[in-house]
């Protein structure tokens, strides 16, 4: 095939692709969300939304009313910024997608640089909450923006010192190559080889959290307070846009969690595993797609567990747990993963 032309199916197989997961995730997440709120508080959730059993069809049923609803903008707001917000929180979470690598015949950018690309990219969400809190011209939005700008940027620093002790330890920052380092054995993860990193991942997924506003960390959105925080004059689909972009990061952070700590698309002891042994091509590539799915949505999972059982945190006591107690881990993490690779080297 020639050279060209087969560039140009990649990238329109990976714009398609990523096209797909726009409604295909926040639909799945928003889904699960109230099944397992509903399992939690003993109810029984969505289950009589269309003809199929479950109520399966009741993230497709709130698409269409979104779509329906009329997009209100309010008279004193900045309307470009008003506008152009949540469409920068879409493009930040979802550019995140293009060095996912879901299997091995599955990474839409081979980037050697890929973590760095998501640390990076993925600050884009907490411009969008910020221009969205600030262009609505309304003081609950503009506190809900404030809130998220210290909440976001604080959070960004132990989640950047735990994916580096990771990404030293490996000695790579190419998200494929992380996972190829996690191939034999039950190795989940760099965890049975330096104890820094695995003391990393609970730094990492407890500012993970706070990064995406999920409970106990949703202090931008504090109903409670704020009425809804910095979205609270967005209406229809511009409003649907940010539980898109939340739901999205829920699944980027969490893809990042597994290549980094869970062996990333595969199975424990795979070499072991005869029939997989003899699989090769696009199966073996879609037996890895499904396994790294499935551990996604088992991390999405415990982060909608986590909302329906813990409290939510004060301001002080949010940034208190950032600065006092996860920063001082990660950097220890840190300090002693590079300790390690020194007496190692």
């Amino acid at each position: 095939m020639n050279p060209t032309f087969a560039a140009i199916i990649s990238v329109v197989f990976s714009v398609g692709f990523c096209t797909a997961l726009i409604p295909l995730i926040p639909g799945i997440g928003s889904y699960l969300e109230r099944k397992v709120a509903a399992d939690i508080q003993q109810r029984i959730g969505p289950n009589r939304a269309g003809f199929l059993p479950f109520g399966i069809l009741q993230a497709v049923a709130d698409g269409i009313k979104a779509i329906q609803k009329e997009d209100l903008i309010p008279e004193h707001a900045d309307r470009f910024l008003f506008k152009a917000a949540p469409y920068i929180c879409i493009i930040g979470v979802f550019s995140c997608f293009a060095v996912i690598p879901f299997s091995g015949l599955f990474p839409l950018a081979g980037l050697n640089i890929g973590v760095y690309y998501i640390l990076s990219i993925s600050s884009l969400m907490a411009v969008g909450i910020v221009l969205a809190g600030w262009a609505s011209n309304s003081k609950w939005t503009l506190l809900g923006g404030i809130r998220s700008a210290g909440q976001m940027i604080s959070y960004e620093v132990p989640v950047a010192m735990s994916i580096v002790t990771v990404a030293m330890f490996a000695g790579t920052l190419d998200m494929a190559a992380m996972t190829a380092a996690q191939r034999s054995g039950w190795n989940i993860g760099f965890w049975n080889s330096n104890i820094f990193v695995t003391l990393s991942f609970p730094v990492y997924w407890i500012a993970a959290l706070a990064e995406c506003n999920r409970t106990p960390f949703d202090i931008p959105e504090a109903e409670s307070e704020l009425v809804a925080g910095y979205f609270t004059e967005y209406s229809g689909l511009r409003f649907s846009f940010f539980a898109i972009a939340e739901y999205a990061e829920m699944f980027v952070v969490s893809a990042l969690a597994v290549v980094l700590y869970f062996g990333g698309f595969y199975l424990p002891f795979e070499g072991s595993i005869p029939w997989i042994r003899d699989l090769s091509g696009g199966w073996l590539a879609l037996v890895h797609f499904a396994v790294f799915l499935f551990k996604v949505w088992v991390l999405i999972y415990l982060m909608i567990w986590i909302r329906w059982t813990l409290p939510r945190y004060r301001i002080d006591q949010l940034m208190d747990l950032c600065w006092k107690a996860l920063i001082p881990i990660a950097f220890v993490n840190f300090i002693g993963t590079a300790c390690w690779m020194a007496l190692l080297g």
